[in-house]
């Protein structure tokens, strides 16, 4: 709900700060007052179209901003941040404000917790937060959407039920017939897909690719084309230990083991040059062993020959050409043609998806068919309860001649939300015909309707915040008090906000909001400027409410009998919502 509602400069309002909370608040004030103005900043912070003439004269932009107070999975808490709002929580409930500036020269800004955001963004925050009724603007049920919306939410959970089912199935439905379009649209390119994936597969098997494979051809191929300069390292390294081209007992062998014999002789007088001579020992056994391994090395690439190289090249040649064309790696060959057989599967098996595919449609069609027949039965039975239930309540509200109508009409052809369409249809009288809501009715008389159908279903599909703008034009006596009564009903479910003229109305408040209309300045201003009227907005203390409504009902607010009649009111009022309650 709305916590609080600030105006700076918007019409004749200069500086207004508006503490609401829950339950029903009315706006009251004299004609020209400024009471609509409240109503404009709720529209601006909706998002709705700037005017630079809202503008308090001499001011250079308008401002209005509301702190809203929700639960913190709220869709307008959602939206905000995603938005980047900045959300501040408070007692298990998120805090949200949201402002809108409105400059002279008619330029706007919209700010979301904080933030800087297109008026756009506002707008869709806005419309999960108020909903306006007003003498000029009907912003809940406009559009067949929202009307199909509101008689489902209506028809309650079994009917949620039925639809998240249908949703479900229509999903999987078209999803299978998007797929069997592409199956059949794309076959000429399914086929030529598939004899380029055969040709590639053909080539990779026909090469037979190793994982590694071009890794170790590499290193042999390196090896083998520096064959004799290898061997000849390891010859002579391999005399260097044993050979005896190196001169009498210079090579490596040798050396070590003349060292160990002359330890060997001493070793028994000191412990530490035994020790190296087992070492030295060791040493030895190492050399000759590096001498053997020198000794075959060389030998292999004896054997090899010159004929082993051209087939390294040739097979690395034939793996290079695989990755030239398939991918960069030898391995990432080898997956690409595992995927591709894969592919190569699917593409084949086109005529048995295709025969698969539709059979599970028709079969899907069926089913959604005798859902979406269920479907149109519930909502006919939801639209009968629905027109009936807001009628009843046209009749309270001085409108006993008119009608509203739920027509759930089949359109045969399955769509997200079934196949029906829906429409709320007003018949002002008997004898009149149905139109579509908004038009052949008063603004006055549509406030009415949108009033008896919010309460109707503010008990399955609340707004945290409702306000109507002169939903009581044209009406009083006892029609009016019922309008009061109506407007107290919805608000033990939701916040609401009346701007009204009539006292009946006002007497039903948790809140009395008065705007009052405190100077006027007539002729030029010191400044030169033509004079302006100016207004305050305040809340009116329990007494204080009495001398307005004395004022509404009789223009003297200082007389005792309109005192006396509005206490009187007051006190029926308060009864009657007791009575209500129970």
């Amino acid at each position: 709900m709305i916590e609080e509602l600030r105006i700076h400069d918007l019409g004749v309002i200069t500086d207004a700060s508006l503490p609401l909370g829950p339950g029903l608040s009315v706006v009251t004030g004299e004609t020209g007052a400024g009471k609509t103005m409240v109503v404009t900043a709720l529209g601006l912070l909706l998002g709705g179209r700037s005017d630079a003439g809202a503008v308090r004269t001499g001011a250079k932009s308008a401002v209005a901003e509301a702190t809203v107070r929700l639960e913190p999975g709220h869709a307008a808490v959602v939206r905000a941040e995603e938005a980047g709002a900045d959300i501040e929580e408070h007692d298990g409930a998120a805090e949200l404000l949201v402002a809108r500036t409105v400059g002279a020269d008619g330029r706007s800004r919209a700010h979301v917790g904080g933030r800087s955001t297109p008026v756009g963004v506002l707008a869709e925050v806005g419309a999960q937060l108020v909903v306006i009724h007003g003498q000029s603007e009907q912003l809940r049920l406009k559009g067949p959407a929202a009307q199909r919306h509101a008689l489902d939410t209506f028809a309650g959970e079994p009917f949620a039920r039925m639809r998240r089912d249908y949703a479900a199935l229509y999903t999987q439905w078209n999803a299978a017939r998007r797929e069997l379009e592409h199956l059949v649209s794309s076959s000429r390119e399914r086929i030529r897909e598939a004899e380029s994936l055969e040709a590639a597969l053909a080539e990779i098997a026909g090469v037979d690719p190793q994982p590694g494979e071009d890794e170790a051809l590499k290193a042999e191929s390196g090896r083998l084309a520096n064959a004799e300069a290898l061997r000849l390292a390891a010859q002579q390294a391999h005399e260097a230990i044993l050979a005896e081209d190196f001169g009498e007992g210079s090579d490596a062998t040798t050396l070590v083991d003349v060292a160990r014999r002359a330890l060997e002789h001493v070793a028994e007088h000191d412990a530490a040059l035994a020790g190296s001579a087992e070492r030295l020992a060791e040493v030895g056994y190492i050399l000759n062993d590096i001498a053997q391994e020198l000794a075959s090395y060389a030998t292999s690439l004896d054997t090899e020959g010159p004929g082993r190289l051209a087939e390294v090249e040739e097979r690395r040649a034939a793996l290079g050409g695989l990755t030239r064309k398939y991918a960069p790696t030898l391995d990432e060959v080898i997956a690409w043609a595992e995927q591709g057989q894969k592919r190569l599967f699917e593409l084949q098996d086109d005529d048995g998806r295709i025969e698969s595919l539709a059979a599970q449609i028709a079969e899907d069609e069926a089913r959604l068919r005798a859902l979406a027949a269920e479907m149109t039965d519930a909502r006919r039975a939801a639209a009968a309860e629905l027109s009936e239930c807001v009628s009843e309540e046209l009749t309270a509200l001085a409108m006993p001649d008119a009608t509203l109508q739920v027509d759930v009409g089949e359109t045969g052809e399955l769509g997200p939300d079934g196949a029906d369409t829906v429409a709320i249809l007003l018949q002002p009288h008997a004898g009149a015909p149905a139109r579509p809501l908004g038009k052949g009715a008063s603004g006055g008389e549509l406030s009415r309707v949108m009033l008896a159908i919010e309460v109707v279903l503010a008990a399955v599909d609340p707004v945290p915040t409702f306000v109507f703008d002169e939903v009581d034009s044209g009406v009083g006596g006892r029609a009016a008090v019922e309008i009061g009564r109506r407007l107290a009903m919805l608000a033990r479910n939701v916040q609401v906000l009346v701007v009204t003229h009539l006292p009946q109305v006002a007497a039903f408040a948790d809140r009395h909001i008065t705007v009052i209309k405190t100077s006027v300045v007539a002729g030029r201003d010191a400044s030169g400027g033509e004079g302006v009227t100016s207004s305050d907005v305040r809340v009116l203390e329990e007494g204080e409410r009495v001398v307005e409504l004395a004022r509404m009902l009789a223009g003297q607010e200082d007389s005792a009998s309109a005192r006396a009649h509005a206490l009187e009111l007051l006190e029926d009022a308060q009864s009657a919502r007791a009575a209500t309650a129970r």
